[in-house]
């Protein structure tokens, strides 16, 4: 509920419990020998930034300085100057903001988890993509990623009830998307969708081991050899639904378990998609996903 007489801006920031926020400053000793501007001024000051849309350090310094009264009220006690904001951003601990960012994000979870997902489906849905981030080489000499372009990669995981992003990493422009997999702790009993990109077998079997499932495309390079099926409705789309083992045997080394390959086509493009993930059904849970017809398809 709005409260009368303050300004939007403090009151959204009033998410951020002073606590919690200080257990993450301490444990980093973000104020060690800080006497004026602290990390919550700090923080402060990027809220700010991002919320109103400012496009550099000179213009959150103009912004907040001038009306001194209405910048008190914002929870500043002093003057901001872009020299001194540039130096805790360049030397202040980044952890203090990422252990924040997690600490949100589990409050965020709570509250959207009983989110309808059009899924018949109670466990969490999880899609993992990355998006690159092109950079000026002359301003960020260390991304370098082509002759003359500078880049970084941002790698997404993204739980589906919300959508909130439980996880999130930076790496460099060139690193494979599939490096990411090694980072990730798999949540027993959680559907992991991902594309092409991130197949990888020995990486997938640590799913499996871990008791969560994942959602990916084959590639054509893949061979296997079936060892059942089952009949599908061919009205939903599915083409076939599979249970299939790596027919070679350096894919028997790394993933020796079956897997099921679901075959799908479009009935409004007509484009054909082959589906590989480890829920076998019918000895684990249906996955049914509903199309934009309103039609259903089991995976």
């Amino acid at each position: 509920m709005a409260s009368p007489g303050r300004f939007v801006f403090a009151q959204v920031v009033d998410v951020v419990h002073r606590q919690l926020f200080a257990r993450c400053v301490e444990r980093y000793q973000g104020n060690y020998k800080v006497q004026e501007f602290t990390c919550r001024e700090q923080f402060l000051c990027l809220a700010f930034a991002q919320l109103t849309g400012r496009e550099s350090l000179r213009d959150i310094e103009v912004c907040l300085n001038a009306r001194p009264e209405r910048r008190y009220r914002l929870g500043f006690a002093h003057p901001i100057a872009r020299s001194t904001l540039a130096d805790a951003n360049e030397s202040r601990d980044w952890r203090i903001f990422a252990d924040l960012a997690q600490a949100l994000i589990a409050r965020a979870r709570d509250l959207y988890c009983g989110e309808d997902l059009g899924v018949d489906l109670k466990d969490t849905i999880y899609a993992l993509d990355s998006t690159t981030i092109e950079l000026c080489l002359s301003l960020f000499p260390w991304a370098r990623y082509q002759r003359a372009h500078g880049a970084i990669k941002l790698h997404t995981l993204l739980d589906l009830r919300g959508p909130i992003p439980s996880f999130i990493q930076f790496s460099d422009g060139k690193q494979a998307d599939v490096t990411v997999l090694d980072s990730l702790t798999p949540e027993p009993g959680s559907f992991y969708l991902m594309d092409r990109g991130y197949v990888d077998l020995q990486r997938l079997f640590r799913f499996t081991q871990a008791g969560a499932f994942f959602v990916t495309r084959t590639k054509k390079s893949m061979r296997f050899g079936r060892r059942q099926s089952r009949p599908v409705d061919m009205a939903t789309g599915l083409r076939s639904d599979q249970t299939v083992g790596f027919a070679t045997s350096k894919g028997r080394a790394l993933y020796p378990d079956p897997v099921r390959r679901v075959r799908f086509k479009d009935p409004e493009s007509g484009k054909s998609l082959v589906f590989l993930t480890n829920n076998l059904w019918p000895r684990q849970q249906n996955l049914w996903v509903r199309g934009g017809s309103g039609r259903r398809a089991r995976l």
